[in-house]
């Protein structure tokens, strides 16, 4: 098995818009190792969830819920979150000031 260290995926969502940052894809998975939440305005909140196998977002996926970013500021996670085929990684801001940058590795 390969692995691939690379940018999972990057987004910056419109206001109060749940997103998809990434999906899995490869056969055999993917490891979030850090992302990074970059607000480039007002102080605002918000989500991250993991979506398996891609249901529909529920109050059981959540890993980060109306966190505050403040303004002009970065917030940085390092998860070490596993993901399956076709799980699904959601972003959320209450603004479109905020940018997801997901960095990990997919296994092929």
């Amino acid at each position: 098995m390969a692995t691939n260290y690379k940018v999972l995926g990057q987004s910056n969502p419109a206001a109060t818009t749940n997103t998809t940052l990434y999906t899995a894809t490869t056969a055999n998975g993917a490891v979030c190792s850090t992302i990074a939440i970059c607000n480039l305005g007002v102080s605002t909140q918000v989500n991250l969830a993991v979506r398996p196998a891609g249901a529909a977002l529920a109050n059981s996926q959540y890993i980060v819920y109306q966190a505050p970013v403040s303004s002009n500021d970065t917030l940085f996670l390092t998860l070490g979150v596993t993901l399956a085929n076709t799980d699904i990684v959601t972003c959320y801001a209450n603004t479109a000031n905020i940018t997801f940058s997901l960095f990990g590795s997919e296994i092929t």
